[in-house]
C-alpha cells in the first residue's frame, strides 16, 4: 500500500493550529455507523452559502467543521460566526483557527442582518470567536448585531452563544443591555478535564456567566452544552447538570465530540445512541426545560424547533 503525504493540507494545519504543531499525534477512531452524515451539495445549500459569501460572514458550520452542515444549510439555516474567524483561545478540542485578529468589522452587525433577512431565519444562532484582545470582550458588537436583526427582521428571534468574558468586568451586563431570547455559553467539558480541554477557561467563571445573565433579565432563556467522549464519567456529567440547574438554566445540549485532527484532544471512546437517551432522561429529571442530547447534537442544531419546544415547555411550566 502507497501511503501519500499531502505537504499542502499539512501546512493549511499547521497555519490554522500553530500552536498544536508540536503536540503529539494521537489515532483518530473510526466513526460508528451512527455517527456518519450525508455529504452536502444540495441546490439550497448553494443559496446559502453564496448569502454567506456576499456578505463577507464567517459561520460556525464551516470554521468548525461541523458534520451538520449539509442538512442545516439545505434548510437556509446558519450560524453566524462574528468578530472574524481567528480565535485568540486555543482549545484543544476545536477546529476554529487560533492567532491574532483583525480589528472588528464595523459593517459586520448589518451584514448579518442582512444575510438572517435574505435566508428568512424565523430563529438565528449569533456566535463569535473568543476575544480576550478587546477591553470588553466583544459584548458590545453582540449587542449591535442583535439591534441590527431587530430592525431588519423584527420578527426572528436571536440567540446568542458567547465566549466566557473571562476578567472583562461589566461585558454580560453591556450585552444583557439588549437582550437575545436566548443567551447560550457552553461549559463543554467537566471541571476535572478543563485544564486538559480548555486552558484558557475557568469552569466556575463560566458557570457564573450563565448565572448573571439569568440574574439580569430572568425572562431569557439560558442554555449551555457538553461534549462527551473526551474521558468524562457518568457521575461527572450528572455533577455538570447539578451545577447548571443551581445556575438556572434552562436547556442543555449533549452530543458527540468529534477530534478535528490528530493533534486535538483525543477522542477516548464513542458513546452510543442508548446512553445519549439515558442522559437526556437524567437531565429532564432534573428540571431543565429542554434537553437535546444525541451523537449529532451541537448547540444550534435544530436551534429553532428546539426554541419552540423551549417555549411550549416553558408555558406548560406555567400553567
Amino acid at each position: 500500500m502507497t501511503t501519500v503525504f499531502d505537504q499542502a493540507a499539512a501546512e493549511r494545519r499547521t497555519l490554522r493550529h500553530p500552536e498544536k504543531a508540536h503536540r503529539p499525534e494521537s489515532a483518530v477512531l473510526r466513526k460508528p455507523d451512527w455517527i456518519r452524515v450525508k455529504a452536502p451539495g444540495s441546490p439550497v445549500y448553494g443559496e446559502t452559502k453564496a448569502i454567506v459569501r456576499t456578505n463577507n460572514l464567517h459561520t460556525v458550520c464551516e470554521e468548525a467543521g461541523c458534520p451538520n452542515i449539509g442538512e442545516c444549510w439545505s434548510q437556509h439555516h446558519a450560524t453566524m460566526m462574528i468578530m472574524g474567524d481567528t480565535c485568540t483561545r486555543a482549545c484543544a478540542f476545536c477546529n476554529v483557527k487560533t492567532g491574532l485578529p483583525q480589528a472588528l468589522d464595523a459593517l459586520e452587525p448589518a451584514n448579518v442582518a442582512k444575510a438572517v433577512a435574505e435566508l428568512g431565519l424565523k430563529h438565528v444562532v449569533v456566535t463569535s470567536v473568543d476575544r480576550d484582545d478587546l477591553a470588553d470582550g466583544g459584548a458590545g458588537h453582540f449587542s449591535a448585531t442583535i439591534l441590527a436583526i431587530r430592525e431588519a427582521s423584527p420578527g426572528t428571534t436571536i440567540e446568542v452563544l458567547t465566549p466566557d468574558f473571562l476578567r472583562k468586568m461589566g461585558a454580560i451586563e453591556r450585552l444583557m443591555q439588549t437582550p437575545p431570547d436566548v443567551f447560550n455559553h457552553n461549559l463543554e467539558t467537566v471541571p476535572r478535564l478543563y485544564l486538559k480541554v480548555r486552558p484558557g477557561a475557568r469552569y466556575f467563571a463560566s458557570l457564573r456567566l450563565l448565572e448573571r445573565a439569568k440574574e439580569l433579565t430572568p425572562k431569557v432563556f439560558t442554555k449551555s452544552g457538553l461534549m462527551v467522549g473526551l474521558g468524562e464519567s457518568r457521575d461527572e456529567i450528572m455533577q455538570v447538570m447539578d451545577d447548571l440547574r443551581t445556575a438556572g438554566v434552562d436547556f442543555l445540549t449533549i452530543g458527540q465530540y468529534l477530534q478535528p485532527t490528530r493533534r486535538h484532544a483525543s477522542l477516548e471512546r464513542y458513546w452510543t445512541p442508548e446512553e445519549f437517551q439515558g442522559l437526556e432522561a437524567i437531565a429532564r429529571a432534573k428540571g431543565f426545560l429542554m434537553v437535546s442530547a444525541s451523537p449529532l447534537t451541537r448547540s444550534s442544531y435544530h436551534a429553532d424547533a428546539d426554541f419552540a419546544r423551549l417555549r411550549a415547555a416553558q408555558a406548560a411550566r406555567q400553567n
